[in-house]
């Protein structure tokens, strides 16, 4: 699949602004995916002891939500609603709606499939994003189709470097901005609960230093 970004705009101090709220909410976006999957999870192993009942309850519960709201849009890795995401308005609530499906599939057992439905998450976000951040559609879910992901991995080097190569380097600070931005205001949390902390965020979690995230989650539930 081919994703463009025709629309790019000089880099101006009330862009880089508005950039640097674009990133926020990517990572805000992001850490709310991290710890939606760990909180479906964990409510999971509480309440069902035997493991391969779990995804079979949470896949009963995902086929009767997607009956009931008729659509196949948020299932899937929906790659058509990506490409989507950079020409037209969609609903303002996708990215919301896609965040709980995934995570609770997640949650109930099903292993893999984050990538490109954190693109989608980060793709819709982006576009949504138009009614009130003055930066062209397609520049906007570009940036979140990179930023949300570098937000839930911790990878903002990689994922502004898969930006540059997906959409281009004419948008290649726009990306570093959002990427950078969202991996800061993801917190100490992450979909690969082995990564461990090298080097804390800020010094507010300096504490989980060299702590994995899957160990930083069970501290904060105690």
């Amino acid at each position: 699949t081919h994703y463009h970004i025709e629309s790019i705009v000089e880099m101006t101090p009330i862009n880089l602004l508005w950039s640097l709220l674009a990133g926020i909410l990517f990572g805000l976006a992001a850490m709310l995916f991290s710890k939606s999957t760990h909180f479906w999870s964990s409510l999971f192993k509480n309440k069902i002891n035997y493991p391969p009942l779990r995804p079979v309850i949470g896949g009963v519960v995902i086929a009767i939500a997607v009956y009931c709201i008729g659509t196949t849009k948020y299932i899937g890795l929906g790659v058509p609603t990506i490409v989507d995401a950079f020409n037209i308005n969609l609903n303002s609530y996708d990215f919301l709606v896609k965040i709980l499906f995934t995570s609770f599939t997640l949650g109930a057992g099903f292993k893999g499939g984050e990538v490109t439905p954190l693109f989608y998450i980060g793709a819709t976000l982006g576009n949504a994003l138009i009614w009130f951040i003055p930066l062209p559609m397609d520049l906007l879910a570009g940036m979140g189709f990179v930023a949300v992901f570098a937000g839930a991995t911790n990878t903002p080097i990689a994922c502004t470097i898969m930006g540059i190569e997906l959409f281009g380097i004419e948008s290649g600070v726009f990306i570093a901005i959002a990427c950078s931005t969202a991996y800061l205001f993801s917190g100490h949390s992450g979909v690969y609960s082995s990564q461990i902390i090298g080097s804390p965020k800020t010094d507010l979690f300096s504490k989980e230093k060299g702590l994995s995230l899957s160990e930083i989650e069970a501290n904060r539930a105690k």
